[in-house]
């Protein structure tokens, strides 16, 4: 099954919209869901900060700072591609 990494953190107005775009799309394409909150501290923390949110796909970079519903459903569709290919 494919995952989906949401790399957000908290009071951040993109993350919210990009959590939601992923969100609308896992009900019609099925998907595993992991958000993973950072914080100053984190070791995620210095590399994402600037950079969130960030969105992996079987743990290769598909998005950074916004993404779009079509876009999404493009790049999960590439990944089943290779997975299964």
């Amino acid at each position: 099954m494919i995952l989906v990494e949401l790399y957000s953190k908290n009071d951040c107005h993109l993350c919210d919209v990009a959590k939601n775009v992923i969100l609308k799309v896992k009900k019609s394409y099925p998907f595993k869901f992991r958000e993973i909150k950072i914080q100053d501290g984190d070791g995620n923390y210095e590399v994402f900060k600037e950079r969130i949110p960030v969105i992996y796909i079987n743990k290769q970079l598909a998005a950074q700072y916004n993404i779009s519903e079509a876009d999404l459903v493009t790049k999960l569709q590439q990944s089943a591609e290779r997975e299964y290919s």
